[in-house]
């Protein structure tokens, strides 16, 4: 042993070095600051060696190298800029020691290589991998880019075209891909694997393979002329720059950062990667976004500890074969738990079948199912007409009418057909789990199970605790939830649970709008350019007036104070005007299908007449008004959420409209907006608007906090903490 560490170890070999990453304190490798100082360490016993052949950089676990450890690096952040770009220029240095070795490096990647993991492999001479390696640089998806040479090398080594797509999306890459385009030497089995670099190290020595070839490549300015090098720029800039839209300044970053720094060498190239890595790092959005990170791991760590008390689940059941029924069938199909979807309708079933057999000809087409895998996925749902397989069941999920008679009906019958152990659950988006359980005899074993439409498109699960819920209950659902590869959050039940209550009092902002005279139009085009995927009178028809006219009365009834209107609201006049939005082609817009089967949207005239029905006049608003406006309820919403508990944390608030509804993630969530804002200027603005009642109204504990200087995130920062300070 040459070198033993925590992290890394030294071996050598007849005359070839062995560097392993195999963190005693990780379940995966990352790069913190311990790992950085032994692989300092390491380097300098290497450098200290002669009569060495080659250096093979592995992995000791399963999976090669998960990138950098952005807990640790959060302080670097935060800290002045010297801070962090010395930070950069230190491990730069690392990997520059690495590729100026005078003896061939092999990187053997198994499992995932992402970000620095991936850089580090960029700064050895040759990558190998197994079939199922994974390599990417997902920093943008953090709002900030490749730090530790990625932008200077991965263009130098597969073109500027393909490493623009690979660090404008943050997409990892199969290694059959990364080997297609010039990122891998060799993809070999996974047995193979360190015969495979030993080969490579063998053709260098006997000058087969010549590594100086190698490292011009990758360190001397880009093999373009100025002319190629300007269209390769302009080009993908015009591409991505209409992707990632004004909010997330990351992806242009980097291409400018690429063309800043083709025309140099690598020791010049990498401070320019450094000074704009700084930049960006010390955005609002990058901060949201690293924010967004954290909280969807705090997320996954609470559904782990769940997973003690949840029973297996083997075989599940849905009961209703309409869009959502055939969506939950397909997920969890798809995700390899056996389904059961029952309905009382053959031409139901066919049609729930049909919607599945539809999401699994996108994914052959999208090449992200192979053709014999849709059939695997189709067989694992059965339909049925009657309970005869009910009895095998381990989890029901209801998802038939929105209706509460009908519901409490269905799940009676249900229950006296499963066994005593059956978890029974509920997708319903507004009626009382505590109501639905009174028609069970056992309703320790139900709870709801609330799914997002599209299910197969919506990350979120709600999984609503009924008073009478036990524990197992609760964990079984979340556990079958994330076995679907959805991100569920423990709500406790109350009109609307978390997500919709939040949504309707911002849709009760948008009545107001409408009423005051605001053009549904202007609204609409300013709260997308504030960040929403959709404003609100589209979102209105894609979610069905009729759907939002019920869902808008449970709200009233559960919060009259605040969300009751006075009079006809603009969704009770669409309703009445037989305009429900898409599901029958009118609604604030008209809807025609297009050459592929979507629906869009056009400005319809006859939806004018309805709108100004409920209007006294028209009143121009300006953007920023209309942006109170809207976000102020939602905002004082959210907070009553985590004041009357119906979650626990500011995180899951927070990720819950990210997940459910497409609040802006470059925003980093309703209270963490509120926090970015202050929560003193926060209620004076809101104060500016208490006329318009109660949903303008902060809580007292929000006055509290404006008044001691706190917010919603105990540490100043949104991670993964989320309490109330």
């Amino acid at each position: 042993m040459l070198y033993s560490g925590k992290a890394f170890t030294l071996t050598s070999d007849s005359q070839v070095l062995n560097l392993v990453f195999d963190s005693q304190t990780d379940t995966l490798n990352v790069f913190n600051r311990m790992a950085l100082t032994e692989l300092d360490e390491a380097l300098s016993v290497v450098e200290g060696m002669t009569d060495i052949k080659g250096l093979i950089l592995s992995s000791g676990k399963s999976s090669f190298i998960a990138g950098a450890d952005i807990t640790e690096f959060l302080g670097y952040f935060s800290s002045e800029g010297e801070a962090l770009g010395a930070m950069l220029q230190h491990v730069n240095s690392l990997f520059n020691r690495i590729e100026d070795l005078p003896f061939p490096t092999v990187a053997c990647i198994n499992g995932e290589a992402q970000g620095g993991g991936l850089e580090v492999c960029l700064a050895c001479d040759f990558r190998v991998a197994t079939p199922m390696a994974r390599l990417g640089l997902p920093e943008v998806k953090l709002g900030i880019m490749p730090g530790w040479g990625g932008t200077v090398r991965l263009p130098r080594l597969i073109g500027v075209d393909n490493a623009v797509e690979w660090m404008c999306t943050g997409s990892a890459k199969r290694a059959k891909a990364a080997l297609k385009e010039g990122a891998l030497d060799a993809v070999v089995a996974d047995e193979h694997l360190a015969a495979a670099a030993q080969s490579i190290v063998d053709q260098c020595t006997d000058g087969k393979l010549d590594i100086n070839q190698r490292r011009s490549q990758k360190q001397d300015p880009l093999q373009l002329s100025d002319m190629e090098r300007t269209l390769a720029i302009e080009s993908a800039k015009g591409v991505v720059g209409a992707k990632a839209g004004p909010h997330y300044p990351s992806p242009l970053t980097i291409i400018d950062t690429i063309a800043k720094h083709a025309s140099k060498p690598r020791d010049q190239a990498l401070p320019i990667e450094s000074s704009n890595f700084v930049k960006l790092a010390k955005t609002d959005v990058a901060e949201s976004l690293v924010g967004i990170f954290l909280k969807d791991q705090s997320l996954k760590r609470l559904a782990r500890q769940h997973k003690k008390e949840a029973a297996p689940i083997t075989q599940s059941a849905v009961l209703g074969a309409g869009i959502m029924g055939g969506g939950v069938a397909y997920q969890s199909a798809s995700n390899g738990i056996p389904i059961v979807m029952k309905d009382i309708r053959q031409d139901a079933l066919d049609a729930g079948l049909q919607e599945a057999g539809d999401l699994l000809k996108k994914q052959v087409m999208r090449g992200k199912l192979k053709p014999e895998g849709v059939a695997d996925v189709l067989n694992a749902i059965k339909p049925a007409l009657s309970y005869g397989e009910f009895g095998q069941v381990d989890l029901v999920v209801e998802a038939v009418v929105e209706n509460p008679d009908i519901k409490q009906s269905v799940l009676a019958e249900v229950e006296s057909q499963v066994s005593d152990d059956t978890i029974i659950t509920t997708n319903t988006s507004t009626i009382s789990v505590n109501l639905l359980s009174k028609a069970l005899k056992r309703p320790e074993n139900f709870c709801g199970m609330h799914f997002f439409n599209p299910v197969h498109r919506m990350p979120l699960v709600e999984v609503i605790r009924a008073d009478s819920s036990s524990d197992k209950a609760i964990a079984t659902t979340v556990a079958y939830a994330t076995a679907m590869k959805k991100t569920p959050i423990v709500v406790n039940d109350c009109p609307g649970f978390l997500v919709n209550r939040i949504l309707f009092a911002y849709f009760g902002g948008f009545n107001k709008l409408v009423a005051d005279g605001a053009d549904i139009q202007v609204i609409d085009k300013t709260m997308e350019r504030f960040g929403w995927p959709m404003g609100p009178a589209y979102l209105m028809d894609v979610v069905g007036m009729d759907t939002g006219k019920h869902a808008a009365g449970v709200m009233a009834a559960g919060f009259p104070d605040r969300m009751a209107s006075e009079g006809n609201s603009i969704v009770d006049a669409m309703f009445a005007a037989d305009r429900l939005g898409q599901k029958n082609g009118k609604g604030f817009y008209a809807y025609e299908t297009d050459r592929k089967g979507k629906l869009k949207k056009q400005i319809d005239p006859a939806a004018d007449a309805v709108i100004k029905s409920v209007q006294a006049s028209s009143m121009e608003v300006s953007a920023d008004s209309i942006v109170d406006r809207m976000m102020i309820p939602l905002c004082i919403e959210a907070a009553r959420c985590l004041e009357d508990n119906i979650v626990s944390s500011a995180a899951e608030v927070d990720m819950g409209l990210v997940y459910g509804v497409g609040f802006p993630p470059f925003r980093g969530g309703a209270l963490h907006y509120v926090d970015k804002i202050g929560l003193a200027e926060f209620c004076a603005k809101a104060d500016s608007y208490k006329d318009l009642g109660p949903l303008y109204h902060p809580t007292p504990a929000m006055r509290a906090m404006a008044n001691d200087g706190s917010g919603f995130y105990a540490t100043g920062n949104s991670g993964s903490n989320g309490e109330m300070a």
